[in-house]
């Protein structure tokens, strides 16, 4: 039986109940269902809820709002997967997280239609997903700050006010999120902000291979708070959430710039503390529960216990052998509310990195459980420019969805099964194989390396003169990798293709997936064949080199055309924040050097 997450008891029983009539996926509405809210019935959970089939009608018992929705989330996937006619059976379910959420980065190169994001929030429901973010930096439509997101795009108060009255009758609570200490470069490198910014030039990295940006607020400068006051005050009357996440995450500019001496005088750790203590007491003057990236204290662990009692920590951490059990014992030891946040490895990979990504959704899914967190937060960024498309993410988001409500439990094959039957909407199934192969094609390569692949990097890369972040190690692979190894990437990755084409989705999102999943794949491919071009130019075979300089020429070109002709179907404004290296790549073949 196909079902995500997987019900903690099913028991199969002899016979079907014949629905009187069709009802489509967004129902049964039939006089034969029958809901009770009772507790004795149901499981000792808030959202338990007891499902039962029998050859005379379909009963629902349930203790909260929230079981009910879960068990009509049941019913409408076993609709789908038999018809009208459905087994009968005994489900009684509940889930390990009370919180469980999706966060989608809308702020490194793609922000996402209103359509686009009501289609998801109502494919996410249904695999009883509960809480979705969208992590904000400068791409809400800030009334006084139109030329800072117009190149961009951005999601308007009117856009948010539709899709959080969508989301509260999914039972899904959109969260605000928005960054309000670091990650804030392209709001610092406004004219009228500037001065507002820790620093005001780029810095060297430590590890000397790339300039950080100014990213991070003076926690210490008078106009810091009244320029958070002003975005809280636009942003949040367009939430009915009761919580907020003000970010908070890597700064990593503090205590290099205008708070050097106070940092000097009181420790960083102090400093980052006591701002974020300042943007506890403002979200506490608008309603709002706090919520926080919790790297920085992590690396405070004394000052946790200080930690307002009613904020929320959001312990991220994205590789396969994140200690997430490490960090979450701390927060549980000093009693301060925390979510597990693991995230889908698509972001720098271009079509995925699964093998890692579902390696780390089930550590944290343990840790999250072992040391009692409230919620579970699968995070999907979008470093680099956010080349991939949601069609790479929904196999992570569904996986994601399986462990928060049963943490014991994902079956990879019944995941397959329901991505083709509720998301990609295709009986062949061949979409979801090959969008969940591509997510593995990246191991033909042979190395690994953390927040990226080769695949995603390597036609992604920077000029190297910007000395950008993201992506920049992308130049170096071709000197790493066999040709045999590339050329096997490259072969699967075709395979895969070739495996999309014979895909039948039935609907018109179906169909954009495919599309949107097929011209990444194609990206994939070019990153294989820039290796290569790269292996023949240091070789010396100036022949080949040209011949191949010139079909990557037309590859990009014909790539640069479909995707803008793709863009506006998901997102808004324009691609150019996201795909610039298709020019970047195409000038390298053009000038036959790529240093």
């Amino acid at each position: 039986m196909n079902l995500i997450p997987t019900p903690r008891s099913l028991e199969r029983r002899p016979g079907s109940f014949l629905l009187p009539k069709p009802v489509g996926v967004q129902a049964p509405a039939c006089p034969n269902l029958t809901l009770k809210h009772e507790l004795q019935k149901t499981p000792n959970h808030p959202e338990s809820y007891t499902l039962t089939i029998a050859k005379n009608g379909i009963e629902i018992h349930f203790r909260d709002t929230g079981g009910l929705r879960a068990a009509k989330a049941t019913l409408r996937q076993l609709v789908r997967e038999y018809g009208c006619k459905l087994p009968c059976l005994k489900i009684r379910d509940w889930p390990d997280f009370a919180r469980r959420g999706v966060m989608l980065d809308i702020s490194r190169g793609r922000v996402p239609k209103l359509e686009t994001l009501l289609d998801l929030a109502e494919k996410l429901a249904d695999l009883k997903i509960n809480e979705l973010q969208l992590y904000t930096e400068h791409t809400f439509a800030y009334r006084k700050y139109k030329r800072i997101w117009q190149s961009w795009g951005a999601l308007t108060a009117k856009e948010i006010k539709t899709l959080d009255a969508r989301c509260r009758r999914l039972g899904i609570d959109l969260v605000p999120n928005q960054n309000s200490f670091g990650h804030l470069r392209y709001f610092l490198e406004d004219p009228r902000l500037k001065n507002l910014g820790e620093l005001s030039e780029p810095f060297l990295a430590e590890t000397k291979d790339f300039l950080r940006r100014p990213t991070t607020l003076a926690p210490n400068h008078p106009g810091t708070l009244p320029f958070l006051r002003g975005l809280y005050d636009e942003l949040l009357p367009n939430f009915s959430s009761e919580f907020f996440n003000i970010g908070g995450d890597e700064t990593w500019d503090l205590g290099k710039g205008q708070s050097k001496k106070l940092s000097a005088a009181k420790g960083q750790g102090r400093v980052y503390l006591d701002f974020l203590k300042q943007l506890h007491r403002e979200v506490s003057a608008r309603d709002r529960k706090m919520m926080f990236w919790g790297d920085i204290i992590l690396k405070h662990p004394a000052l946790i216990r200080e930690l307002p009692a009613n904020v929320i920590a959001m312990n991220w951490g994205y590789e396969a052998n994140h200690p997430f059990a490490k960090e979450a014992a701390q927060f549980a030891k000093a009693k301060i509310p925390f979510y597990i946040c693991p995230g889908t490895s698509t972001w720098q990979t271009l079509i995925g990195k699964h093998d890692n990504a579902l390696a780390n959704l089930r550590a944290a899914a343990k840790a999250g459980k072992k040391f009692g967190a409230i919620g579970f937060l699968n995070t999907d960024w979008g470093d680099g420019g956010h080349q991939q498309p949601l069609a790479v993410s929904w196999p992570l988001f569904a996986a994601g969805a399986a462990l928060a409500w049963n943490t014991k439990t994902l079956d990879e094959k019944v995941l397959a099964k329901v991505l083709s039957r509720d998301v990609f909407e295709d009986a062949t199934g061949k979409l979801a194989e090959a969008g969940f192969a591509l997510g593995f094609a990246h191991q033909q390569l042979g190395v690994k390396t953390v927040n990226e692949t080769p695949l995603g990097t390597v036609i992604a890369a920077p000029k190297p003169a910007e000395r950008e972040l993201f992506c920049r190690n992308g130049l170096k692979w071709f000197a790493k990798i066999p040709a045999k190894k590339i050329v096997a990437a490259l072969r699967e990755i075709q395979k895969q293709r070739a495996t999309l084409l014979r895909a039948e989705p039935a609907s018109a999102s179906g169909k954009l997936l495919l599309r949107e999943l097929d011209l990444t794949a194609r990206m994939a491919e070019q990153s294989c064949q820039f290796m290569l071009w790269q292996q023949a130019v240091t070789a010396g075979k100036t022949s080949a080199a040209e011949k191949m300089a010139k079909r990557g020429i037309r590859a990009l070109q014909k790539l640069e055309q479909d995707f803008n002709a793709y863009w506006p179907s998901r997102n808004k404004a324009t691609p150019k924040r996201c795909t610039p290296f298709l020019k970047w790549r195409r000038e390298d073949y053009q000038r036959g050097d790529w240093r």
